[in-house]
């Protein structure tokens, strides 16, 4: 039992990481903190769901934007110097927030444009620090590592978005800024005491060229590629979160608390398989292991859309009465979609962090944010075009059918992505 629990060995190994670690989950717990104030802010000046969904998409462009030319820097001058600036523009945009809401001069546009300039920081951030941690731990250290950040990830989403409505409804929108103002002190405590990170190899300075160059190495790393795809399409064809407000309303009733439960439950998931992570970060084929987590991923959309299905013919509901059975089963199936999500996460993330030479791994970070963010909003309109045109339980029974097919595609296609051996890594 001990050894399935998860591997801490990488605290022990850095003081550097665990430093890092810490002051990225306080501040990643801060950010989603004020993600969901600002929501809430916007919807309580315009009174407009649209309003507030645009919270999301103005920032989409400029983060992806972000994303790619902090890898850029990432790869052209000192990482720490690059995460330190990203995270000062941060902390000021959300010292802006909590400013203005304290001075009662927060409008809808002061709300959008500091949010589109904290996701563009955020963006370089993650590609810049995802970049650093190879520099901090040892090869063998780095599947462990992603492990851990997978319980930064799960306390994030399960815990931000509740302590977010829990302030907002105690203190105001000004005393839930300015919480995240303390917390993304940490974040500074973590980068600070870094050493020195410049880039080892040949440096390309940002520009065209340097992107051109990032992209003349992915298509050179198949095993990387492969990955990628696998991501895109298991985050199009099976992330049924744009179903969920419908769902708490329509399917399994319970409204909002519906809502909260299905998305709390996967990032239970998330949280839980990092916890007993400890054979996973073991185990070396880790080509195979992605295969096998987004099949299992994919298996566990098709049992959601199917416990959906028996929706059907159940009496109906409301957002006032609720299915509980369903709703159980529905949370069940999403916490094992967000376990399998997680574990192949643990493994592309070092397959990415081991494989890719140090000069170009800023801007393969950056490109990855590109996937990370963009599979989702693909997501997003697959499942409200297909939902509109036929029923809510179809677009994840089809789409985890889907899932489970490319992966057969794409790994039959990549014979060395199922052989990659992360004692002898390649990209």
């Amino acid at each position: 039992m001990l050894g399935s629990l998860i591997d801490l060995r990488p605290f022990r190994a850095s003081s550097a990481f665990t430093r890092l670690w810490i002051g990225s989950t306080l501040a990643g717990l801060g950010g989603q903190l004020t993600l969901v104030t600002v929501m809430l802010h916007v919807f309580e000046l315009t009174a407009s769901t649209l309003a507030v969904s645009m919270v999301a998409v103005a920032g989409l462009v400029p983060m992806i934007l972000a994303g790619l030319y902090g890898g850029m820097l990432a790869d052209a001058f000192d990482r720490r110097i690059v995460a330190l600036i990203a995270a000062v523009i941060t902390f000021v945009s959300t010292l802006l927030l909590a400013a203005l809401t304290w001075a009662h001069l927060e409008t809808i546009w002061w709300l959008y444009a500091l949010s589109v300039i904290n996701a563009a920081a955020n963006s370089v951030g993650m590609a810049t620090r995802s970049a650093i941690v190879p520099r901090l731990l040892p090869r063998e250290l780095l599947a462990p590592a992603s492990a851990l950040n997978g319980i930064t990830i799960g306390m994030m989403v399960m815990v931000g978005p509740a302590l977010a409505g829990i302030l907002v409804a105690a203190t105001g929108y000004g005393w839930t800024y300015s919480i995240d103002v303390v917390l993304m002190l940490a974040m500074f405590m973590g980068l600070w005491t870094l050493p020195p990170l410049r880039p080892e190899g040949t440096i390309v300075r940002p520009g065209l060229a340097s992107l051109v160059d990032g992209w003349r190495f992915l298509k050179s790393a198949a095993n990387i590629r492969t990955q990628y795809l696998l991501d895109i399409a298991a985050m199009t064809f099976g992330n049924p979160i744009a179903l969920y407000p419908a769902l708490g309303t329509v399917l399994l009733g319970g409204g909002a608390v519906t809502t909260g439960a299905l998305t709390a439950s996967i990032a239970a998931g998330t949280f839980l398989s990092s916890l007993f992570s400890g054979r996973v970060v073991r185990y070396r084929w880790h080509g195979r292991g992605i295969e096998r987590a987004i099949r299992a991923y994919g298996v566990a959309i098709v049992v959601f859309g199917t416990v959906l299905l028996l929706g059907v013919w159940m009496p109906p509901v409301d957002e006032t009465s609720a299915n509980l059975g369903l709703i159980v089963g529905a949370c069940l199936a999403l916490a094992a979609s967000g376990a399998a999500d997680n574990i192949s996460s643990i493994y592309r993330s070092t397959m990415m962090q081991s494989s890719v030479p140090d000069s170009i791994r800023g801007r393969l970070q950056g490109i990855f944010i590109v996937v990370v963010t963009g599979g989702p909003r693909l997501g997003a309109l697959y499942v409200g075009v297909l939902s509109t045109a036929t029923a809510l339980w179809f677009p994840p029974l089809l789409g985890g059918f889907i899932v489970i097919a490319i992966v057969a595609i794409l790994v039959r296609r990549a014979p060395r992505f199922r052989a990659y051996d992360a004692e002898d890594p390649t990209p």
